[in-house]
């Protein structure tokens, strides 16, 4: 790969196809040299084998998430990490939904995708992973993560910057030396704030390094119709047509979901 100045990155499709495309059809617009996708392309959504030809077609660069080993390996749940019994009812439901309806080809593909991926943007050395560096499904929220020890992670990885997803809310903060932590965001559901539209990251070193988070509008209404369509939950739904999260509750620490409706 060539010398990198200027990428997008996102995180967790979950199925949402639609987001995807507008999301896809922005960056373009933009101008990048690569799109990189931080895992979790399924769950939530209707119609998971819709996701696969846009990466495919765009040439996105994607890495594992826990929902892709767990599809791609035949696992028997989604390995999210809930510990909440209600927030585990409902990621069982879509799990099952997104197994179901996902083909052996591109289960197989899931299976084959790197858990991790190091590269240069210019002078800044990148690290790209799910949820952390030391575990494909930790949570670290901007409230709870204490710098040091993004710093140690830092240090330890040999990274300047870290770039990661799975919580469903982006957040930044610099670190020393120059040095970043990235949550990127999710293309699959809005962040639990009333919006409806959705994120991703731009970066760009040129040379100094810089981080933009944009929002995405799509057709939610019609997503919100397909997931009717296929019996998905209502709770569901309702996330995409309001912006308000109604599941995934119990796992949000205090301040952010203080910021939500429920």
């Amino acid at each position: 790969m060539s010398e990198l100045s200027r990428i997008a990155v996102f995180g967790g499709i979950y199925n949402n196809y639609l987001a995807l495309a507008a999301a896809l059809e922005d960056v373009r617009r933009r101008g990048v040299d690569t799109i990189f996708c931080l895992g979790d392309l399924g769950a939530f959504g209707p119609y998971p084998d819709r996701v696969f030809p846009l990466l495919l077609e765009n040439n996105v660069q994607c890495i594992q998430g826990n929902y892709d080993n767990s599809i791609g390996s035949g696992l028997d749940d989604c390995q999210c990490g809930y510990t909440d019994p209600r927030d585990n009812h409902f990621a069982k439901i879509s799990y099952a939904y997104t197994f179901q309806h996902t083909s052996p080809a591109n289960r197989a593909w899931l299976k084959e995708l790197p858990a991790m991926r190091r590269l240069r943007l210019r002078d800044c050395r990148l690290l790209m992973c799910h949820g952390s560096p030391r575990q494909m499904n930790e949570f670290l929220w901007e409230s709870t993560t204490p710098t040091h020890f993004l710093e140690h992670l830092a240090d330890q990885h040999q990274a300047d910057v870290i770039l990661t997803t799975h919580t469903g809310i982006k957040w930044h903060r610099p670190l020393s030396r120059g040095r970043h932590f990235i949550n990127v965001g999710v293309l699959g559901r809005p962040e639990n704030d009333g919006a409806t539209n959705v994120w991703y990251a731009l970066l760009e070193a040129s040379p100094d390094f810089k981080v933009e988070f944009v929002p995405v509008e799509y057709d939610y209404q019609r997503l919100a119709a397909e997931m009717r369509s296929e019996q998905l939950p209502e709770e569901f739904v309702q996330t995409v047509l309001t912006g308000w999260w109604t599941t995934c509750l119990e796992i949000l620490p205090g301040k952010e979901r203080r910021r939500g409706k429920f």
